[in-house]
């Protein structure tokens, strides 16, 4: 999945643009829920970073998730423990074609209920 796809369903569902916070990292957006609190980051990211063998970079998306599923998750194609956010309650996403759209996005309906609680 696509970036831009993320972006299109984040605004169609709640209302959220994207966020370009950092001018070291133009490619890195933020998606905040209505309450301030961040709910995804989708950033482009070198592959060995998060230790992947490739060379180039990667798009990937992290949402916070429950802690109990990060363990299995992580076990799974397309997961990563987090990256720069706590692996605790946030997960990784590849955005590379592994991981389908209708999971991306249930993950991404996740972080967004489990932001809204907090």
């Amino acid at each position: 999945m696509k970036r831009d796809k993320i972006f299109e369903y984040a605004k169609k569902q709640y209302g959220t643009i994207p966020e370009y916070l950092w001018k070291a990292s133009p490619n890195s957006a933020v998606l905040r829920h209505t309450n301030g609190k961040w709910y995804a980051i989708v950033m482009r990211v070198e592959k060995f970073r998060l230790g992947l063998e490739e060379d180039g970079f990667v798009d990937i998306l992290n949402v916070k998730c429950n802690a109990d599923m990060i363990g299995v998750l992580t076990q799974t194609s397309g997961f990563l423990p987090a990256y720069h956010m706590n692996k605790k309650y946030w997960i990784t996403i590849l955005l590379d074609g592994s991981v389908s759209k209708s999971i991306i996005l249930d993950f991404l309906d996740m972080s967004y209920k489990l932001i809204s609680s907090r």
